[in-house]
């Protein structure tokens, strides 16, 4: 039986970060509904438990809470923000509301490091992000590190192995947090580090089975990572059971229809149907500017040219899809978190009740880079794996203001260009993302000797790892000339370009 580590979910935004961290560290981990039997746990062979944040309050009438029992299950337990203060409560101790909300940056002093902090400094920069906090410590446990405002940052009862703390150590922001969570997987609870990508292909697969069963499975293929990916993840699984549907929705890049269908023929043999629905989106977005119009617009649509497309595969029961963790997190509250929304994502959410379909995410809760993996460990081509990510909407959010044909027409344009610099210069596959933004700004310019009143567009290069956070790639002068060059000569329409130097946050990634 697999060592498992369950992180039991209390609607924490961070709750995916933390299981990441985990397989970060070559060990198993499954996330479990807070409120997860003890003895269903012990069933599964978990040997530790982390208990994630939330954004409830202990004092909440609704506040979550786990099965008692689990402190009984003998393995240890950790407990972050909202888990250190349950746990608290839960065990005899006292916690209350904080003079003053802890947000953001803070200083940990550790004055005994115990396993938890086995081999860090004493001082660490961490993340926090709480309200409430510990006032009085349960029987048996002791405090070995506080921060600012908080004397019981954090807490250790090394008998039985309970430990709390205050921050979040599984955010960039806090630093050596993943070594944290590798002394409670390896010090505290004993984890093997053997936990492999191919493990997960292997668990993944066994459990697209039994979700599917016999059934047929259709997909939204795009040609990007994250839905071949999904593609080949479910055809390993089902094989012929599943058919992919490419949809031309008028919102692709330059030749991106015919490179699709052609690497797909090369390298696969999944049954691919290509549906031109072109004219059908262009149509109903004609003379819409507000971008998350655009974003409904088309998800719905989306979905509309799949129901027409079922009656060609048949009796499909699960349409399958590459969302990803970063997808969820900007675009819906899960498990009651209540994370702002950021911008919808067309494949994230429900579907249409007549549809009768049942929702196949395989990579739902992984990041970009962990999909990357996944994509090489199933033989995936390096253009396929390393291809950088494309947004569902396509160019739709890539022309700001309205779309129209003419627009679309500069911004293939300019793209291609930044696209064809970038590969010949090796820096497509050094950053995260590289494209063009049509700004619907007139500039003026000089052709010749004649005025030139015409479009801007703005080059976007970053480097991120998860697409959580970005900042802008520094570019080395010369090539982002070439790329200025070419598209004011090259593209008709264009007078001017500029380079977008916005880190992810306060920017997004994209415009739109």
């Amino acid at each position: 039986m697999a060592q498992i580590i369950a992180v039991l979910d209390f609607g924490s935004q961070y709750t995916q970060i933390i299981a990441r961290r985990i397989r970060e560290c070559s060990v198993y981990s499954k996330i479990y509904h807070f409120s997860t039997p003890a003895e269903t746990l012990r069933s599964e062979g978990v040997i530790g438990i982390i208990l994630s944040g939330g954004p409830s309050s202990v004092f909440s009438e609704k506040a979550p809470l786990p099965d008692e029992e689990i402190f009984n299950l003998g393995v240890p337990v950790l407990g972050i923000c909202y888990g250190i203060q349950l746990m608290g409560r839960l065990l005899g101790g006292e916690v209350a509301h904080g003079d003053r909300r802890e947000y953001g940056h803070g200083t940990l002093a550790i004055q005994k490091p115990g396993r938890l902090f086995s081999g860090l400094p004493k001082r660490l920069k961490v993340w926090n992000s709480h309200g409430d906090k510990l006032t009085r410590l349960p029987a048996g446990f002791s405090a070995i590190g506080t921060t600012e405002n908080s004397p019981f940052a954090v807490i250790e009862d090394r008998k039985r192995g309970f430990y709390g703390i205050q921050f979040h150590p599984e955010v960039f922001h806090t630093d050596r947090g993943v070594d944290v969570i590798r002394n409670f997987l390896v010090g505290v609870c004993g984890a093997k580090q053997d936990w492999t990508t191919e493990d997960y292909i292997l668990r993944s697969i066994e459990g697209i089975r039994t979700s599917v069963g016999k059934s047929r499975v259709i997909l939204g293929l795009s040609g990007g990572v994250d839905s071949s990916v999904a593609a080949a993840l479910i055809h390993r699984a089902i094989g012929r059971r599943l058919t992919c549907v490419f949809v031309d929705n008028g919102l692709l890049r330059k030749g991106e229809r015919e490179a699709v269908v052609s690497l797909y023929e090369r390298n696969f043999k999944i049954d691919l149907r290509v549906v031109d629905a072109s004219a059908l989106f262009l149509k109903r977005l004609k003379s819409v500017k507000d971008p998350e119009r655009k974003r409904k617009i088309i998800g719905k649509t989306f979905v509309e040219v799949f129901e027409r497309s079922l009656r060609q595969v048949g009796a499909a029961k699960f349409l399958a899809q590459g969302t990803l963790y970063p997808d969820v997190i900007e675009s819906v509250a899960i498990a009651g978190n209540p994370a702002a929304l950021i911008k919808s994502h067309h494949n994230v959410g429900g579907l249409p009740a007549r549809m009768k379909l049942a929702l196949l995410e395989p990579l739902r809760e992984l990041f970009k880079d962990e999909v990357r993996a996944v994509g090489a460990a199933l033989g995936l081509p390096r253009e396929v794996v390393w291809r950088q990510p494309f947004p569902g909407p396509g160019l739709g959010v890539r022309v700001i203001g309205e779309i129209t044909s003419e627009r679309l027409r500069v911004l293939r344009e300019a793209d291609a260009i930044i696209q064809d610099e970038m590969m010949k210069s090796g820096w497509y596959w050094k950053v995260w993302q590289s494209f063009a933004v049509y700004l619907p700004v007139k500039s003026v310019g000089v052709v010749g000797d004649e005025r030139n009143y015409a479009d801007v567009i703005a080059i976007r290069v970053v480097e991120s790892k998860d697409a959580m956070t970005a900042d802008w790639s520094r570019l080395p002068y010369d090539l982002l000339q070439q790329m200025s060059s070419r598209i004011t000569n090259e593209v008709r329409g264009v007078s001017r370009v500029v380079l977008d130097i916005s880190s992810k946050p306060p920017a997004t990634i994209e415009w739109e």
